[in-house]
């Protein structure tokens, strides 16, 4: 039976399982309160980030912050900027915190900390209802055809791990759906939080079910997403990081995850 080392394993656990850093609690008593956060976001990311019909800024991340000051007990400054200019913007001391969606990458670590993870990207597979069931490992899909999008951390993992089953490589991961959806391919591979959404709208057509569980390997997926805070304040790190753990274990964060996602992706 095929095994993946522990960071590529399918997990059962859920974006709220993260680490606090060595230290933080002992430091946490001292941090003084803050009147204010200041967080900026963009417009542009649903389920995370957007509009809605009467043109409030609403989304999972939105409702996360509000939910971090209630916590903190402090007010709740939340502002828009367009995604490129969101760092910047942290850098230049216009905000406290960016909340919008931003991978911990060793690229972005250069300019800024970030918070515990409160958010993974899986890759998930998908296949047809009526499709009989399968064991979602390289021996279990052996001679299946996955539709996946090309030159995506998804085809990478494939070719890495599901070498006996034959790729269907589409320009993009909406044609890859289709191809499932219209029996070209017995199995979809695809970022998780898209996959879901799709199988829950009027696309899908209904056709098809996530498959399996989820894949968090950090080479391929990210090392998750956090907020991002500037380098000269530690003190905003940890009193987030304090706040996220009184949101989870309030059970709020699992109310926001349940309202923003139709399909659990984990």
């Amino acid at each position: 039976m095929f095994q993946i080392a522990p960071s590529m394993a399918q997990s059962t656990g859920g974006p709220d399982q993260v680490g606090t850093a060595d230290g933080d609690s002992s430091k946490q008593a001292a941090l003084p309160r803050r009147v204010v956060i200041r967080f900026l976001t963009d417009s542009d990311f649903p389920p995370f980030d957007f509009y809605d019909e009467d043109g409030v800024l609403v989304g999972f991340n939105v409702d996360l912050a509000r939910a971090i000051c209630l916590e903190l007990n402090t007010s709740c400054d939340i502002k828009v900027r367009p995604w490129e200019e969101l760092i910047p913007a942290l850098l230049k001391g216009d905000a406290d915190a960016v909340i919008a969606g931003h991978k911990v990458t060793a690229a972005a670590l250069k300019q800024v900390d970030f918070t515990d993870r409160y958010f993974h990207t899986p890759g998930r597979f998908a296949g047809r209802k009526d499709a009989p069931e399968s064991e979602m490992s390289p021996g279990g899909l052996e001679g299946k055809r996955i539709a996946v999008a090309r030159g995506t951390p998804h085809e990478a993992f494939l070719r890495a791990f599901f070498r006996d089953s034959p790729l269907v490589v589409y320009e993009n991961a909406d044609l890859a759906r289709e191809g499932l959806a219209a029996g070209k391919a017995d199995y979809i591979f695809d970022d998780g939080i898209s996959l879901a959404f799709w199988l829950n709208g009027t696309l899908s057509r209904q056709c098809c079910e996530m498959r399996g569980g989820p894949f968090l390997e950090p080479k391929f997926f990210g090392d998750g997403i956090a907020i991002a805070v500037p380098k000269n304040d530690p003190g905003i790190r940890l009193l987030l990081n304090k706040a996220l753990d009184r949101v989870r274990a309030s059970g709020r964060f699992e109310e926001l995850v349940q309202r923003y996602f139709p399909v659990r992706i984990y």
